[in-house]
C-alpha cells in the first residue's frame, strides 16, 4: 500500500546536476512513487541566483537561504549538489540535527570529512548517500559496501576522471600533444576553464580516497592518497608505450598490502597492457576494477560525470534512503572497523619505466645498471637507441618499492653520463 503523504525533499543547488535531478523528480513521479511507496515532492531548492530561468521549477520553491530550507521540521531528504567544503558541510550537519537524511555528490567534502558526516548522520539517526560523488552514474559504491560486503577486496584500480582519459586518449589514437588535447576536451566541454583539479589529479584523489575507506574498511583522508597529475606525459611516452604493448591511463589505485596489514591510496598517470580492460576505455568514460578474494574480478564501467549521469546516480540513492525513512530504519552507515594504517608511497611496489637522455659512449649502460643494482632493483629489459653522440636509453624494472625507484633515479642524475632523465612511469595491471 502506498502512503498518501509525501516525503518533502530540498535540493541544494540548481546547476547542471541540481536541475536534472529537479527534472527527473517531476517527470518520473508516478514511477518514483510506485517503487518508493509514497510520493516524493520536491519542497524547496537553495541557489544562489534566484532571478535565473529554471525550467520546469515552480519559483515559489526557489530561496536563497539555504539554511532556513534545511531547517525547517517537515523536510525528509535534503539532496546537496552544490559541491565544496563550506558551505555544504554545515548545512549537511544542520539537516542531521533537524531530521532530515542526507543524498550527496560532493567527492570533495566526503573524502575530507566523510568520518565526522557519518558521526553526525548516526547521532542522528539518519542516512548518508554518496554513490554520485564516484564515478558519475556507475553503480560502484553501493557495490563496495554492500554486494561485497561479505567479502575481502584486494585491490581497486581505476580511471575515475573523464577529463583526463579523454585527453590521454586523443593523445594515444590521433598523436596529438598534451596542450592539443586539452584544447579538444575544452572546446568539447569536457574540461573546465579551469582544469586543474582534473589534469593534476585532484579530482581522483578525492575519489580514491573514497574507494579506499569503503573497500578496507578504513579511514582513508584525501591527505592519505599519494597524487601526480598527467601533465607531464608526452608523445614520446605514448610511443614507448606502443613499443610495450602499453597505453597511459590516469589511475586511481587502492591496494591492501601482501600481508593485510596495511593499505595504499594513489592516483597517478601509468603504462598498462593493451590487454588489460581499463586500456580499451576510451574517450571521456570511466571504469574502476575491483579484485576480491571470492568474487574474483569485476568491471565497473561507463559514464562517469554529467548532468544526467550524475542526476541517476543521486536518484538511486534518493529512492533507498526515503525506502529506509519509510520503514523507519537506516542504510549501511561508515565501516571503519578494520582501522588499518596506510602506508606512504615509498612502500609501494610496482614495475617501473625509465627513460634516459645518456652520453653515447662505451661503457654508459654497464654505469647504469650498476646503480640499479646498488639500489636493489632488478632490470627487466633495456633498449637503447644513440646518433651523434647523444642516446636514448629506456629501463623497464622488474617490481620494486617506490623508495628504491626513488633512491636509484637521485643516483643516476648524479651521473656525468646521464644528461637527463626524461621521464619516469610506473607500469601497473599486469
Amino acid at each position: 500500500m502506498m502512503r498518501t503523504r509525501p516525503l518533502k525533499v530540498a535540493l541544494l543547488g540548481c546547476g547542471v546536476v541540481g536541475s536534472e535531478v529537479a527534472r527527473i523528480m517531476t517527470t518520473h513521479a508516478t514511477d518514483l512513487a510506485a517503487r518508493i511507496g509514497a510520493p516524493v515532492e520536491l519542497a524547496g531548492v537553495a541557489v544562489r541566483r534566484p532571478d535565473k530561468v529554471r525550467e520546469g521549477i515552480d519559483p515559489a520553491l526557489v530561496t536563497t537561504d539555504a539554511t532556513a530550507l534545511v531547517k525547517r521540521g517537515d523536510i525528509d531528504v535534503v539532496v546537496e549538489v552544490i559541491g565544496g567544503i563550506e558551505p555544504a558541510r554545515t548545512l549537511i550537519t544542520t539537516a542531521f540535527a533537524h531530521g532530515a537524511s542526507v543524498v550527496s555528490a560532493n567527492k570533495a567534502l566526503i573524502a575530507q570529512d566523510g568520518a565526522a558526516l557519518h558521526a553526525a548522520a548516526d547521532e542522528h539517526g539518519r542516512d548518508l548517500y554518496y554513490e554520485a560523488a564516484v564515478a558519475g552514474a556507475i553503480p560502484l559504491i553501493r557495490p563496495l559496501r554492500e554486494s561485497l560486503a561479505g567479502d575481502k577486496v584486494n585491490r581497486v584500480l581505476g580511471i575515475v576522471n573523464g577529463t583526463t582519459n579523454f585527453i590521454l586518449d586523443a593523445m594515444d589514437t590521433t598523436g596529438a600533444g598534451y596542450q592539443e588535447a586539452l584544447d579538444e576536451a575544452t572546446a568539447l566541454g569536457y574540461a573546465e576553464a579551469d582544469p586543474t583539479a582534473d589534469v593534476e589529479g585532484f579530482d581522483a584523489a578525492a575519489k580514491a580516497a573514497i574507494l579506499a575507506g569503503i573497500a578496507f574498511h578504513t579511514r582513508v583522508r584525501l591527505d592519505d592518497v599519494h597524487r601526480e597529475g598527467m601533465t607531464e606525459v608526452t608523445a614520446a611516452d605514448f610511443a614507448s608505450a606502443r613499443q610495450m604493448g602499453c597505453t597511459i591511463k590516469l589511475l586511481a589505485i587502492c591496494e591492501r598490502a601482501a600481508d593485510g596489514a596495511s593499505v595504499t591510496a594513489r592516483v597517478h598517470p601509468a603504462m598498462i597492457p593493451l590487454s588489460h580492460p581499463l586500456a580499451n576505455v576510451r574517450e571521456a568514460y570511466n571504469a574502476v576494477f575491483v579484485e576480491s578474494e571470492a568474487a574474483g574480478q569485476l568491471m565497473f564501467y561507463g559514464p562517469g560525470a554529467g548532468g544526467s549521469p550524475t542526476a541517476s546516480a543521486v536518484l538511486g540513492d534518493l529512492v533507498a534512503v526515503c525506502r529506509n525513512r519509510l520503514g523507519g530504519a537506516t542504510g549501511p552507515g561508515e565501516s571503519a572497523y578494520a582501522a588499518l594504517p596506510v602506508s606512504p608511497m615509498g612502500e609501494v611496489v610496482t614495475r617501473y619505466h625509465i627513460s634516459l637522455d645518456v652520453a653515447d659512449k662505451p661503457g654508459v649502460l654497464a654505469q647504469v645498471a650498476t646503480v640499479f643494482a646498488e639500489h636493489g632493483v632488478s632490470i627487466d629489459t633495456v633498449r637503447q637507441s644513440g646518433k651523434d653522440g647523444e642516446a636514448s636509453l629506456v629501463v623497464v624494472t622488474h617490481r620494486a618499492s617506490d623508495a628504491a625507484l626513488g633512491g636509484t633515479v637521485e643516483a643516476l642524475r648524479k651521473l656525468d653520463t646521464v644528461r637527463g632523465v626524461a621521464s619516469i612511469m610506473r607500469v601497473e595491471g599486469e
